[in-house]
């Protein structure tokens, strides 16, 4: 390992494609003195580098926009997006600049981006920056949700800044440093797709299939290969989503992650009390994004990515039409098949019989009913006792119609009968999918507050170890397994956040 960031950075080969695709930009300087809020030691292994290497003055200086990385050429990506399911031309990194590329031990590439760095040619009307607010949200979401398992962008640091950003009010402002194998999203595709310059999608898809699905190069097909990848990582992504109740919030497609990662994190939020139509964006007042339709919109996001590949699927436009119809409707399959695997795990089934859907659907409509915390629901049930049915109080206290619990109860300890395992054997197995911890809302506005009036950054940190692993029992933590407050219903969150 080495701790200097600027001997194992090259420029990123997004940068050979040309300036169609990226507008080179420098970060902007902050005004006033910068303070590092917290850093990501993993992530900094992940990178080649040192754990302390936060220490090093010139990384401090590339975190807070100050330096750039010696040899390399900063720039912000061009692309559009159907945003709320309307098509928008220019959109592009309006507050991001990607840095370098970064290659590890074990020969993985990495992008280093800041969030937050100022104004670029896709700002429109915006100013480029982050607030402290968002910047910790991402920061700890993006962990908590590598900490599950799920696919996603990662942040290697926070640094704040006095420098004072208008939103609904004016709050702090603040850079992240995310860092992702590649930020490409269905976007890029999509404003090269809209301005019928398709040799420009050739040259893309080319270069995602050389430098990010090289597997996919022998077949052939390759383009048809990358379509359904790409469906493959999404159905699955999104199945995960749905099995620990994230909500993302915008699932615009140009916040949809070529790779699958989940990537883009704004007004997200992780259900607790059971509903299906949560919305967690304030405003999203028309519930386009709501939980129950993150599925459904996964699908619409797919079939405007598949529209751009359609030029290169076949020379005759009819069959690559059919192509493209071909690979999208393995999607609604693979989300299905995802899903219930997650699902039959979170109850502790390894084997599959035929009630058992009918036997999830019943108990997800009695959490809605009786407006069951999700999470806590589904932690508790790998403690469930077959064998004294009686013993299963803390669960069957959750919900508000008990006698309808105890007849689901029996025929949930028929069931697992039919498992060859013990008790001890499935709540183990349950206990690894079942997560114990998740970042509810107040948790992280309690860490905002602290780090915005008294720059206190001690519960950013404390969540910070506890979200990487959620699955543990952590005694010492045990009330962020709690029911949240009454006072966390009154938290709203919206495209700002």
């Amino acid at each position: 390992m080495t701790k200097s960031i600027d001997h194992i950075s090259n420029n990123a080969t997004f940068l050979t494609l040309g300036e169609s695709y990226y507008s080179i930009v420098q970060p902007t300087l902050f005004e006033s003195e910068t303070r590092l809020v917290h850093f990501n030691k993993n992530a900094a292994v992940t990178l080649g580098l040192v754990k302390d290497a936060y220490h090093d003055p010139e990384l401090f200086k590339i975190m807070s926009g100050l330096k750039t990385i010696e040899n390399c050429i900063p720039f912000a990506m061009l692309y559009s997006g159907h945003q709320f399911g309307h098509y928008v031309d220019e959109l592009g990194d309006g507050r991001a600049i990607t840095l370098a590329e970064i290659k590890n031990a074990n020969d993985e590439t990495w992008e280093l981006q800041l969030k937050g760095s100022g104004l670029t040619p896709y700002s429109r009307e915006g100013d480029g920056r982050a607030v402290l607010r968002s910047t910790i949200r991402e920061y700890l979401c993006s962990e908590a949700m590598h900490g599950l398992g799920i696919p996603t962008t990662r942040a290697l640091s926070i640094v704040s800044s006095n420098d004072k950003i208008i939103r609904e009010k004016i709050e702090p402002a603040a850079l992240l440093t995310r860092i992702a194998p590649t930020h490409i999203r269905f976007g890029n595709f999509e404003v090269f797709y809209h301005r019928n310059q398709y040799s420009h999608i050739r040259v893309l898809a080319d270069h995602v299939l050389k430098h990010h699905y090289p597997e996919l190069l022998s077949d052939t097909n390759p383009y048809r290969a990358l379509l359904g990848e790409v469906i493959k990582r999404t159905a699955k992504m999104i199945a995960q989503w749905q099995s620990v109740g994230f909500s993302h919030g915008v699932m615009n497609t140009d916040n949809m992650s070529i790779l699958g990662l989940t990537i883009d994190y704004g007004p997200y939020d992780f259900m607790e009390t059971y509903d299906p139509g949560f919305i967690c964006n304030h405003s999203d007042m028309h519930g386009r994004y709501a939980f129950d339709q993150q599925p459904d919109i996964g699908l619409f996001n797919i079939s405007c990515f598949a529209q751009t590949l359609i030029p290169l699927l076949d020379e005759n436009p009819d069959n690559a039409q059919m192509i493209a119809v071909r690979e999208m409707k393995k999607y609604k399959h693979d989300y299905v098949r995802y899903y219930t695997e997650i699902m039959q795990k979170k109850l502790g089934l390894t084997t599959e019989c035929d009630e058992d859907k009918l036997l999830l659907n019943d108990l997800l409509h009695m959490m809605k009913d009786d407006q069951v915390d999700y999470t806590i629901l589904f932690r508790r049930l790998c403690d469930f006792n077959s064998t004294s049915l009686t013993d299963n109080n803390k669960i069957r206290d959750m919900f508000l119609q008990r006698d309808r619990f105890d007849k689901w109860a029996a025929r949930y300890q028929q069931r697992l009968s039919k498992e060859n395992l013990s008790d001890a054997e499935r709540q183990f197995n349950m206990k690894k999918i079942n997560p114990k911890y998740i970042l509810r809302n107040y948790m992280t506005e309690i860490a905002i507050q602290q780090a915005q009036v008294n720059h206190d950054y001690s519960e950013v940190n404390k969540l910070f170890k506890l979200l990487q692993n959620p699955f543990d029992e952590q005694p010492e933590n045990e009330s962020y397994a709690d029911f949240p407050p009454d006072w966390a219903q009154d938290i709203s969150v919206s495209c700002s956040s």
